[in-house]
C-alpha cells in the first residue's frame, strides 16, 4: 500500500511546483486530452506515443517525482492490465487482418496487441499527470483553484466552495486511508489473518476483516475532522477570505505556451494524418515502411 502515491503532497522548490494551481488544472485537461489524440496510422500513433512519454518522464524528473513509485504503483494495475489484454486479444475483432501466431488453429494478431497496448500507455500517462499534480499541489491550493473555476456558477447558488472543500478533502483522505489499510493489513496479519494464500471463499473472507474495521476507523476520522472543522467556527456558506492570494506569473505563461504549442502539433499531426491520404509519419521520418 506504501508503493502508491497518488494525492500525496512532496515539498519541494521545484518550476512546476512553483505553478500557479489553477495553470496545473488547465494543463493536465489539454494533456489528458492530448494523449488520447489517435492518427489514422498505428506507426504515427507510436511516434507520437514515445514523444509524450519522454516528455513525461522530462516533466517527473523536473517536479522531482519518482518514476520508480510510478512502476510501483503500477503494480496495482497488473489485474487491469491481464482483462485487457484477454479482452483484446482473444475476443479479435473483425477488422485484424495482420496474424502474429497461431495457437492450435486459432490467430493471434498484431493488431490485438496493438490496441491494447495503445489503453495500457494512455493509463500510464493519466496515472503520471495525475501523479505530478496531487506531489507538487498543496491540498488547499487544489481546493482553491477548483473554487476558481467554479465561480461563474455561484450565480445560480451553485456550492462552489463546498464542492471544492469535498475534493480536497477527499484527496487529501487517499494516502491517509491507504497507510490506514496497511497498518490493519499488518495487524490482522500478526493475528494469522492470511490475505495471499487459500481458495477464493477464505480470500473473501480475509478481505471482510480487513474492510469492516477501514470502514470504521474511516467513519471515525470524518468525525473527528467535522469536530475540528466545527470548533474552529467553520461555517460552508459564509463569505471566505484567503490568507494567500493565487497569482500568475511568467512561469505560468511559459507552461502554457509549451503545453498548447505540444496540444495544437498534435492535433495537427492528427488531422493532417487523416486528411492527406493516411501519411505515415514513421516512415517518413525513419525511412522504415513496416507494412501495415
Amino acid at each position: 500500500m506504501n508503493s502508491i502515491t497518488f494525492g500525496r503532497y512532496s515539498p519541494y522548490n521545484t518550476f512546476v511546483h512553483k505553478l500557479d494551481p489553477r495553470d496545473k488544472i488547465l494543463l493536465l485537461i489539454l494533456l489528458m486530452v492530448s494523449i488520447f489524440f489517435r492518427p489514422a496510422v498505428w506507426s504515427t500513433t507510436v511516434l507520437i506515443s514515445a514523444a509524450l512519454i519522454i516528455f513525461m518522464i522530462v516533466i517527473m524528473a523536473i517536479s522531482r517525482v519518482s518514476i520508480l513509485k510510478l512502476l510501483k504503483s503500477l503494480l496495482s494495475m497488473w489485474f487491469l492490465i491481464l482483462v485487457l489484454f484477454a479482452l483484446y486479444i482473444f475476443i479479435p475483432n473483425a477488422t485484424y487482418t495482420h496474424v502474429a501466431f497461431t495457437i492450435n488453429g486459432y490467430n493471434v494478431y498484431w493488431d490485438s496487441f496493438y490496441k491494447c497496448g495503445y489503453i495500457i500507455i494512455r493509463l500510464i500517462l493519466m496515472l503520471s499527470l495525475t501523479m505530478v499534480l496531487t506531489s507538487t499541489t498543496k491540498p488547499m491550493d487544489l481546493t482553491y483553484a477548483f473554487e476558481w473555476y467554479m465561480t461563474p456558477l455561484k450565480v445560480i447558488k451553485f456550492p462552489a466552495h463546498e464542492i471544492a472543500m469535498t475534493t480536497s478533502i477527499a484527496l487529501r483522505f487517499i494516502p491517509t486511508l491507504l497507510e490506514e489499510t496497511d497498518r490493519i493489513m499488518k495487524a490482522q496479519s500478526s493475528r494469522g489473518v492470511d490475505f495471499t494464500h487459500g481458495g477464493l471463499f477464505k480470500r473473501f473472507r480475509s478481505l471482510i476483516s480487513l474492510i469492516v474495521p477501514l470502514l470504521v476507523s474511516a467513519f471515525q476520522r470524518s468525525d473527528e475532522l467535522a469536530d475540528a472543522m466545527e470548533a474552529r467556527g467553520y461555517i460552508p456558506n459564509a463569505k471566505r477570505s484567503h490568507y494567500r492570494k493565487l497569482t500568475f506569473s511568467w512561469r505560468d505563461i511559459i507552461a502554457f505556451l509549451v503545453v498548447a504549442a505540444i496540444f495544437g502539433g498534435l492535433l495537427f499531426v492528427v488531422l493532417y494524418d487523416q486528411k492527406v491520404a493516411n501519411i505515415d509519419l514513421f516512415s517518413l521520418i525513419f525511412g522504415i515502411n513496416l507494412g501495415w
